[in-house]
Formats: structure tokens, sequence, C-alpha cells
């Protein structure tokens, strides 16, 4: 028992951690700079604060690595009740935060046709901000192929926070639900559908109260019963 809450509240303290790191990364390294449709602002920006762009790319490496080992922990928690699926939802969690931490070497593209570097010089200004944009663009695209693994890791990992019976099974629903919300947001992004983002109004609350949720309660709670239901 003593091992078993252990390993939740090690698993809560992971995903927190995550969660602390992701939400000002994501700030720093995309939303506050980047202007899409607008090459030359976009290219001002980063140029200006290139030091806190480079920050935010960090902070994400950082956050994928802390949500990789948060996986890690719910794994060696909830395997003894249905170890396959515990494996399932651990190798969708691998491969989002494989696509996600390679896609951002488009960032990183970004800064460096925008360094002014000598070996630059054979572009003009407004080809090397076109092209800036352009991987800025790709990354975004990546980050959504990404959520495509994060979203659907949440199917499993609920089922086995429901099923456990020393997790409240509410969270275990608000997970499985997150995953066909946040999953369907994914790829009707992709799929270019108009107005997707409507339905951002459910997925990002959903997925905010499910994971958050599950986070609190393993770091202050704990597993309450050694034997899943």
């Amino acid at each position: 028992m003593n091992s078993l809450n252990k390993t939740a509240r090690m698993a809560g303290f992971l995903y927190l951690v995550y969660m602390v790191i992701t939400i000002p990364a994501d700030a720093l390294g995309r939303s506050l700079f980047i202007v899409f449709g607008d090459a030359a602002t976009t290219a001002r920006n980063i140029m200006a604060f290139e030091w806190r762009f480079r920050i935010g790319i960090t902070g994400d490496l950082v956050s994928a690595v802390f949500f990789l080992l948060a996986a890690w922990a719910l794994y060696v928690l909830l395997k003894s009740v249905n170890k396959d699926l515990a494996l399932l939802f651990l190798l969708l969690n691998l491969g989002g935060v494989a696509v996600y931490s390679i896609n951002l070497l488009n960032q990183f593209a970004a800064v460096l046709l925008l360094s002014g570097a000598g070996y630059l010089k054979v572009f003009q200004a407004d080809q090397l901000q076109a092209l800036a944009m352009f991987f800025l663009t790709l990354h975004k695209n990546g980050y959504w192929i990404a959520q495509i693994f994060f979203g659907a890791w949440l199917f499993p990992l609920g089922y086995l926070v429901f099923k456990s019976g020393f997790l409240p099974r509410i969270l275990g629903i608000l997970l499985m639900a997150s995953c066909v919300t946040w999953t369907t947001t994914s790829l009707l992004y992709l799929l270019h559908v108009p107005g997707y983002t409507a339905l951002t109004y459910i997925s990002f609350p959903l997925g905010l109260i499910a994971e958050l949720g599950l986070t609190l309660w393993l770091l202050i709670m704990g597993a309450k019963e050694q034997k899943p239901a």
C-alpha cells in the first residue's frame, strides 16, 4: 500500500511538473511572437527576443521529457489492472513525445534562417522571412499531428483509471471523453474543416479538468486500495 501511494504521488508530481513547464514554454516559444500570415512582423519579433524564443523551445523539450516520465509512472501504477492496456497508453504517449520533440526542429530552422549567418546572404531578406514562416507553419501542423497521439493515449489511460478501484471512476470517464474531443479536434484541424475551433471550447476545458483532476488526485490523495475492482 505504501509503495502504491508513492507511485501514485510520483506520477502526480511528474504530471504537475510537465504542466507547470509546458504552459509558459508555449507562451514564450509560440503564442507571443508568431503572427501567421505576417512573415515580416514575425521575423522582427523572433529576432528582437531570440533568447526568449529559444527558452520556449527548450522548455517544450523539457516538458516533453516530464510528460513521458509521468506516463511511465502511470504505467507502473496501472499495469496491475491490465498490463497490455497500460503498455498501449505508454507507447501512444511515447509516439506523441517523439513527434512533438522532432517537430521542434522546425522552430529552430526558423531561428537559423533569421540569424543573419553569412551563408544565407544568397537569399533576399523577404525570402528568408517567407522560409521562416514556412517552417513555423510546418511546426504548427506537426504540433497537431502529435496531438493525435496525445489524445489517443487518454482512452486506455481513462479506462484503466475507471477500472482500477483505487482512483475515482469519474476521472476515468472524463479522460475517455477528453480522448474523443481532443482527437476529433486534431483531426478536424488536419483535414482543414472550417469552424473546427468551435470544438476547442469543449475539448480544451474538458482536457484541463480531466488531466489536472487526475494530477491533483494522484499528488494529494494517492491511491486508496491495492487491489483493482
